[in-house]
């Protein structure tokens, strides 16, 4: 055997994730709101991009420019990883007659009249609300957080070392309202006397929210009760008591509190007036609305599935800049990075074209696989997996993970994740077809719902749900109670009769 060194020619095939490629799989991912965001970096990055709105009669989306100006890469060709002179998609044909047009918008009356970005659909966020449409914003809570608002309060009533004390008794309460940490603990850390915070403490105890710096529910409900003149001996062994009343105990707490069923009933109605976590109303995150990203609507000859074009600013390659450009002195780095931010220009508007084809692609599919669902109801809901979609529409069941991450689609029955519609099988106990594990829960919402004073328990409810044809196990019904945060038939006798004291 020659030890020599030689040069060898090997031919293998292996598969490259480009930049332009992983950046296109992670386009897929983004929901509308995210890919605007997106689309906002990209424009300070390359100065041939800009935005217009939707609805601006502005340029189109590639402005005249010389053929030789023109690039021949697209997105669709690095997806596919096919030859860069070709016209190879992004997992769909571009041929098929549902995706001749941008949207079904274009193919609805012609000219989409009647389509205002959301099909027509009230109610509906994004470009379902008009310009007079209400501002959610406004209803956001302040943004003044518990300790500040704490603090601003115990500048006029503590100060020297006190103050001290107040700031770290006040940085020890959660969300809720309550003091974590305990009172010996924080003196031994401050090197002051236990009886000094606990005085701080009782200064703190008497700001708004009414009890705000109790230690547990009962010093948080008694703080309130005394703020109400509602703190007499009988409203004082109730509190001490929360654990027989959270059991429903009710003859032995009237026992105990001394009380007739009258004064029992007014002095649980009075608890329940109570805020348990006096401190949630400050602080946190700001609710935020969900956006739709996709719109269905029925029409006389079938469904209408559209992107929710109102969050995507339309993105436009300023061909006549690139010319300007080119056409001036400039040396080689300069024509380098001049052709790299129109390849990539032209690769972005080409890679949201194909997101958005993706996009309704998938939920086309979803919608005519559950087009019970939006018909008739939860309860019509099939059992549906990804790759029940993938094989349908004949793209891997990757990307249809990817579509359906983090975007909601909006119809008539309300706002629904597209991970919704996928769902577990619960065989029928007649032999016919599955059902999804959804509108098993829907049939337990419902039956428990229509309960009243007869509380179905987990065996009973197997039984009922038999005999509507859902062959399930009692430890079924009990874990989809449990994810719909029902309780137990003995936690529900118990509130029931609860309601039934007050």
């Amino acid at each position: 055997m020659s030890l020599a060194p030689r040069l060898d020619l090997r031919q293998s095939q292996s598969l490259v994730m480009t930049p332009q490629l992983q950046q296109a799989i992670r386009l897929l991912a983004l929901s509308n709101l995210e890919v605007e965001g997106f689309i906002a970096e990209e424009i300070e990055r390359n100065p041939l991009l800009e935005s217009s709105a939707p609805d601006d009669d502005g340029p189109t989306q590639e402005r005249e420019a010389p053929p030789e100006a023109r690039e021949p890469a697209t997105a669709d060709q690095l997806v596919m990883g096919g030859d860069a002179s070709g016209e190879a998609s992004l997992d769909v044909d571009f041929t098929a007659e549902s995706f001749h047009h941008d949207s079904p918008a274009d193919a609805i009356g012609g000219d989409g009249a009647g389509m205002d970005g959301s099909l027509g659909l009230s109610g509906a966020g994004g470009g379902g609300v008009g310009e007079d449409g209400p501002d959610f914003d406004s209803f956001a809570a302040g943004d003044m957080t518990l300790a500040e608002f704490l603090m601003a309060q115990a500048g006029p009533v503590v100060d020297g070392s006190d103050a001290f004390i107040a700031a770290h008794l006040i940085d020890q309460i959660d969300d809720c309202g309550y003091l974590t940490v305990p009172l010996l603990e924080i003196a031994n850390r401050l090197g002051v006397p236990l009886a000094r915070v606990e005085y701080v403490l009782s200064l703190i105890q008497t700001f708004e929210p009414t009890g705000v710096g109790a230690r547990d529910l009962a010093e948080c409900l008694k703080l309130q009760a005394i703020e109400a003149d509602r703190y007499d001996p009988c409203m004082a062994r109730l509190i001490e008591h929360l654990d027989l009343l959270a059991r429903g105990e009710l003859g032995r707490l009237k026992r105990i509190c001394e009380v007739d069923d009258e004064d029992m009933a007014d002095m649980i109605r009075e608890l329940r007036g109570y805020d348990p976590k006096p401190g949630c109303r400050f602080g946190g995150e700001p609710a935020q609305a969900v956006t739709p990203d996709v719109f269905v609507a029925r029409r006389k000859d079938g469904w209408a599935i559209e992107i929710n074009a109102a969050t995507l600013p339309r993105l436009l390659v300023n061909r006549g800049y690139y010319v300007e450009l080119s056409g001036g002195e400039q040396d080689k780095a300069s024509k380098a990075w001049l052709g790299e931010m129109l390849a990539s220009a032209n690769w972005l508007v080409k890679a949201l074209d194909q997101r958005q084809r993706t996009i309704v692609k998938v939920a086309t599919e979803i919608v005519k696989q559950q087009e019970a669902f939006f018909l008739h109801g939860v309860a019509h809901l099939k059992p549906m997996t990804l790759r029940q979609v993938a094989d349908a529409i004949e793209m891997h069941e990757s990307t249809v993970s990817r579509v359906t991450s983090n975007k909601y689609l909006y119809c008539a029955r309300g706002l629904f994740e597209l991970k919704y519609f996928f769902t577990s099988a619960i065989q029928s106990s007649e032999g016919g077809d599955a059902v999804s594990a959804q509108a098993v829960k829907a049939a337990i919402r419902t039956l428990i719902a229509a309960e009243g004073n007869a509380i179905l328990s987990d065996d009973t409810l197997v039984e009922q749900l038999n005999a509507k044809g859902f062959d399930i196990a009692r430890r079924t019904v009990a874990k989809y109670r449990e994810a719909l945060g029902i309780g137990s038939s003995v936690q529900r006798r118990r509130a029931r009769a609860l309601e039934g004291a007050g």
